[in-house]
């Protein structure tokens, strides 16, 4: 099967071979996303597949058409955490044994589900900083073994599986909606929706979400090919891969997608208004596709989107960072480098001249004492308001205290989020 052949029966005879393995997932209106953005807004739940994850349709499918010899020699793959689940899931349930690369950004939550999920089946391997340093393991060991290497979206097999994600949208809602946001990362969920739309409901508008951090669908496009991302931010650890696979890429070439990208503070402040306004726990790639809401999408008012969240594998110990890159996105969160004369009660009028009533200290730490007469220190400020910023400023211009804002794009900043 070639790229250009994935369609709309290859991802049907996917949703019939996973079919009693893999149940159907929701389809919720989110009155939080319609009322802010002005529209009818629809979230796909896939963190709500038993392995929170999109990721185990296209395993499983690719898995389950392998030949008696294939499953015999039995399967590799690297994956940043949800399709190494997704394979642990379908070689568990189909009795195949598995090598799973992990690269050490990988949440340990989600390593821990796929030695669970795989059970006596799935070996784990933690190796490399990124993605890809996984699949280049991933490829070598495939190549020495003979073991077949279960891509995590670069197959047509692989895509048609995603691609019943959008086929089960359109029966849950009774027909299309007007537009569908698609997380990109490989960009296999991307293809297969591409790939099931073009032949079924063409006048959809599919428009694909990427971290700005790790926007290499867009690359490819521009550049006519996959290329590789100079500087990935590996934050969005299931999105952010380097460099697209061929087959998506050559899906998407001949049915481009409207791509936008999304700053990782935004996804920061979706998944924390998905927990705290929806109860829903999702994964910086999951609230991918609704945080794209707040880009200019040009959508007509009330026109219906569905937005497909990927998943819900989110490491408790993220949300320190979430949190603070959610604030520091918002202008509510603050540094400063604060020159304060050594004597008894430079803090306490510090406090006094220039935080607000709603303001707040969220850091202070003394970087060295060099002198008797003034000592910097690093001051964290925690804002009530983001329109609190200006006329504190005026304050601090007020004082006689030195002052230096450290600005997100500051090195240093990079040390305290």
């Amino acid at each position: 099967m070639s790229s250009s052949s994935v369609g709309a029966a290859d991802v049907d005879a996917a949703a019939e071979r996973f079919a009693a393995a893999i149940p159907t997932t929701p389809l919720h209106r989110n009155e939080r996303l319609s009322a802010r953005h002005g529209l009818d807004v629809w979230i796909k739940r896939e963190d709500l597949t038993p392995v929170r994850s999109y990721k185990v349709r296209g395993a499983y499918n690719f898995i389950a058409q392998l030949s008696p010899e294939q499953r015999e020699r039995g399967v590799v793959c690297a994956s940043a955490g949800n399709h190494a689940q997704g394979v642990a899931f379908a070689c568990e349930a189909l009795g195949v044994t598995a090598r799973v690369y992990l690269p050490r950004t990988t949440p340990r939550q989600k390593r821990q589900r796929v030695a669970r999920f795989g059970g006596r089946h799935v070996e784990v391997i933690v190796h490399g900083d990124t993605y890809d340093d996984a699949d280049a393991t991933a490829r070598a060991h495939a190549a020495e073994t003979g073991m077949t290497l279960i891509p995590a979206f670069d197959d047509p097999r692989t895509i048609a599986g995603q691609g019943t994600v959008i086929r089960e949208v359109v029966e849950q809602l009774g027909g299309a909606p007007d537009a569908v946001i698609v997380p990109v990362g490989g960009g296999g969920l991307l293809a297969g929706t591409l790939s099931w739309l073009r032949e079924t409901h063409p006048e959809v508008r599919v428009i694909g979400a990427e971290p700005q951090g790790a926007a290499s669908m867009a690359l490819a496009l521009d550049r006519g090919e996959p290329s590789p991302v100079d500087d990935l931010d590996p934050f969005v650890d299931g999105a952010a891969v380097r460099v697209v696979g061929r087959n998506p890429h050559a899906i998407a070439a001949v049915n481009p997608p409207d791509l936008v990208s999304v700053p990782e503070g935004q996804i920061c402040v979706e998944i924390l208004d998905l927990y705290q306004n929806d109860g829903i726990i999702s994964e910086p790639a999951g609230a991918l596709s609704p945080a794209a809401l707040a880009q200019e999408l040009g959508l007509a008012p009330d026109s219906t989107v569905v937005c497909l969240l990927s998943g819900g594998n989110n490491d408790v110990s993220r949300y320190a960072e979430i949190v603070e890159r959610a604030l520091v996105f918002e202008g509510r969160k603050h540094y400063f480098l604060v020159e304060f004369p050594q004597e008894p009660g430079a803090l306490r009028r510090f406090l006094d001249d220039v935080l607000g009533p709603d303001d707040d200290i969220a850091l202070f730490e003394y970087v060295k004492r060099n002198n008797r007469e003034t000592g910097p220190a690093l001051v964290g400020i925690e804002l009530g308001a983001p329109d609190n910023l200006d006329p504190m400023l005026k304050r601090m211009d007020a004082i006689p205290h030195r002052i230096q804002p450290v600005p997100p794009d500051s090195p240093l900043f990079h040390f305290l989020v």
